[in-house]
């Protein structure tokens, strides 16, 4: 049976990537390499992202702010290892003013005393206001997020999982304890975990960051991982505790209860637009993109089928005034969108461009579905079946499809996790696993670890694997099947994106 999608994901996963974007109308490179054009379709899913957690952020005392995109290179450098990390993402400003020379070509002039840094991350930037702000313990703690955009060099740019430039969300808040600090970190991770859950339908693992995969000055990472239809692991967040490093490095300090001086702890944490990505990844097929309905851009197609013309009218203003009522129903803290689709194309074409952009819902109407009041309703998951409603069924039941979608998607791809986790006990085992060259799908293993930066590197080196963390849910402690040590922790390795 022939797929909309050519290749299909077994055949080529990153080139069936590409093409589900293309065909869904999501997104397109920019004339700058590395960067990317978010389009409408795409743009919409990312606007519910970012309303869904701004709402939650805030339910927990988060306040937006929004810091400069220039960052002075000293600011930078006040954290070394800061800095150390992000060195070779970094895009810096050197010059202000452009003049055209004798050959009519622009040449960048009047050079800047200190090179700026074009915002990677926010921590210094931001370090250095925290400082100003707050004094004493009554300033604490202080929780600020802004919505930008970041700048990180990429050199093997894909759209929505690596680019240059991309959006994000980046939480920064301060605390008198360390105690606090962590526990807002880890509140931070439980919240992204379950919206990937309630409201991608994404299943996710979470747990540490091993020591060389560690956000470059944190005392602890945390992240959660999801799997792609082809096995390998997608870093869809990270919450960050920094403990008193950034607190030193910007002199943030702050005034006990008992009149002494203390530095801050603090914490970062973040997620981009690759949810997107990972969306498209866990979620869709070879008939194209599969939104999940909380975060859809449109929830229901209403394709009219138009054969003679004294009924088109009657169908179009039927379609037009149903998908009126439907767009009053809130679903999620939203409204549902529904609309017609009244391009200039045959049923069937507007039947697969739908299909292929991913709207949970399609409603295909004729003259005879009116008159008899029996209105088809397909579902993105199960397009081969379609159901017979009357208006006022499809009006009360619609929300219910939806959900039913979304546990659908869920279900799906927690099985698919769930028989694709490989537990092993021995370095044989592991090498197996990892030895046996380009498969589909890829697996998460699980399996005993405890050793240094030194030893994740020879790891990836010589299997092609990172450790995507060490979670939080661990069995026994069991020998390292690296280093034979005892009193090691299961951690998660996989190929990855």
């Amino acid at each position: 049976m022939k797929m909309a999608i050519s290749p299909t994901r077994r055949e080529d996963f990153p080139e069936w990537y590409q093409e589900v974007i293309k065909a869904a109308d999501l997104a397109e490179h920019a004339p700058v390499r590395g960067c990317m054009i978010i389009k409408p379709n795409g743009y919409a899913i990312w606007e519910n992202i970012q309303s869904t957690l701004d709402k939650k952020f805030k339910e927990i005392g988060v306040q937006n702010a929004y810091f400069p995109l220039f960052i002075p290179l000293s600011y930078i450098e006040k954290e070394a290892s800061h800095i150390e990390g992000f060195a070779k993402e970094c895009a810096i400003v050197t010059h202000t003013r452009l003049e055209k020379g004798v050959d009519g070509k622009l040449t960048p002039t009047n050079q800047l005393e200190e090179p700026l840094i074009v915002r990677p991350t926010s921590e210094m930037i931001i370090g250095d206001s925290f400082a100003k702000w707050i004094k004493s313990y009554r300033d604490l703690p202080m929780k600020v997020n802004q919505w930008c955009n970041v700048v990180r060099w990429e050199m093997r740019p894909r759209l929505f999982l690596r680019t240059s430039e991309f959006l994000w969300q980046e939480g920064h808040t301060a605390h008198a304890t360390s105690d606090d600090g962590e526990m807002q970190a880890r509140g931070m991770l439980d919240l992204y975990a379950n919206f990937a859950r309630d409201i991608l339908a994404i299943p996710v693992i979470t747990g540490d960051k091993s020591e060389g995969e560690r956000f470059p000055g944190a005392v602890n990472t945390l992240t959660f991982e999801g799997m792609m239809q082809d096995g390998k692991a997608l870093q869809m967040g990270t919450s960050h505790f920094m403990g008193t490093n950034f607190a030193k490095a910007s002199g943030i300090q702050f005034l006990n209860e008992s009149g002494n001086l203390e530095y801050v702890n603090t914490t970062s944490w973040g997620v981009t637009t690759r949810m997107i990505g990972a969306i498209i990844m866990v979620h869709s097929d070879d008939n194209g993109f599969v939104m999940p309905p909380r975060v859809a851009s449109k929830h229901v197609a209403i394709v009219p089928f138009l054969v003679k013309e004294e009924h088109n009218s009657e169908v179009l203003s039927y379609c037009h005034k149903l998908a009126e009522e439907l767009n009053k129903i809130i679903y999620y803290n939203k409204s549902v969108v529904a609309f017609v689709d009244t391009t200039n194309r045959r049923g069937g074409e507007k039947k697969w461009d739908a299909i292929k952009k991913g709207y949970p819902l399609r409603l295909e109407i004729g003259k005879r579905d009116i008159e008899q009041n029996r209105l088809p309703l397909f579902l993105r998951t199960k397009e081969n079946d379609s159901i017979l409603l009357s208006k006022d069924e499809l009006i009360k039941e619609i929300t219910n499809y939806l959900d039913q979608i979304h546990d659908t998607l869920y279900q799906k791809a927690f099985k698919f996790q769930q028989e694709n986790i490989v537990s092993v006990n021995s370095l044989t085992e592991f090498a197996d696993l990892f030895r046996e060259g380009d498969v589909f799908p890829n697996h998460f293993v699980s399996a005993p670890f405890i050793g240094n930066k030194i030893v994740e590197g020879q790891i990836q080196k010589e299997y092609n694997v990172t450790i995507r963390c060490i979670p939080h849910d661990q069995p026994q402690l069991a020998q390292c099947i690296f280093t034979k040590n005892s009193g090691a922790r299961h951690a998660i390795f996989a190929k990855a994106y």
